[in-house]
């Protein structure tokens, strides 16, 4: 059974949940430089990445049962 690829979508949503992944990580070295901006930036990287990799499911109605 042939598995459908993956769009562009999906690549760049992951990359973006990398980036958020990255911040989080360097937290404590981000929040004295942007402050609070530092959160905001989290939050957009991840909602981002997630919408961006939810959207792409695929051709409409594969998951649907006969």
């Amino acid at each position: 059974m042939n598995e459908p690829s993956r769009g562009p979508h999906f690549w760049i949503g992951n990359v973006l949940l990398a980036l958020a992944l990255a911040v989080l990580l360097f937290m404590e070295r981000l929040w004295p430089l942007l402050g609070s901006l530092t959160m905001v930036l989290w939050m957009i990287l991840a909602g981002a990445g997630i919408y961006l990799v939810t959207r792409d499911k695929g051709p409409p109605g594969a998951n649907m049962p006969n």
